[in-house]
């Protein structure tokens, strides 16, 4: 269960990529010489970017390499803030630019990662998050770890858990399907 305090003073949600939002699979094809690459992002977890920017929460995608796929998703779903390949993968330095861009300290930031390139934001996040299957080094400094791993949901989990956390998502589920005709007649 996430912490109610900890969890009413997150402004923006960062999400590692490759790990987190997917599987970590990459398929690289090469179409007349032009690299080409997909990857597979879980519909749930879109939904709950969705509930996200509804609660008011920003969402930053974090990634250590740059890939279209990752923009064209970030893109479909309206997260503006794109961070790819900083160098090295090098995320704290990053992160730390994007939050005093937005006058935020680390404490209101959640963070979900799965490897050892996320530990530096782990361990500075206000909520810092690992998916089921991170390394065992991401876990040991997660306040809440997914029951589903990377790319199976595990947005979709921790969104509900820190909505519920805040009090929130009745409330936004209500709207949500208020808003698609759900409506009591």
């Amino acid at each position: 269960m996430i912490d109610a305090a900890r969890a009413k003073g997150i402004k923006l949600v960062g999400l590692d990529v490759d790990g987190v939002l997917t599987d970590n699979g990459i398929i690289l094809a090469v179409d007349q010489g032009r690299r080409v690459e997909s990857k597979r992002f879980h519909a749930l977890d879109g939904v709950a970017i969705h509930f996200l920017r509804m609660a008011g929460i920003e969402v930053a995608f974090v990634s250590g390499r740059t890939s279209e796929a990752t923009a064209a998703r970030a893109a479909e779903l309206k997260v503006t803030e794109v961070i790819q390949d900083p160098g090295m993968g090098m995320k704290l330095p990053a992160v730390k630019a994007l939050l005093a861009r937005k006058g935020l300290d680390f404490s209101a930031l959640a963070f979900v990662g799965d490897d050892v390139a996320d530990i530096p934001v782990l361990r500075r996040a206000g909520l810092p998050v690992a998916v089921a299957n991170a390394v065992a080094e991401a876990k040991a400094l997660a306040a809440w770890v997914t029951p589903s791993r990377g790319g199976d949901g595990a947005v979709r989990e921790f969104v509900e858990a820190l909505l519920r956390a805040r009090g929130e998502w009745d409330t936004l589920l209500a709207r949500y399907l208020k808003e698609r005709g759900d409506a009591d007649d």
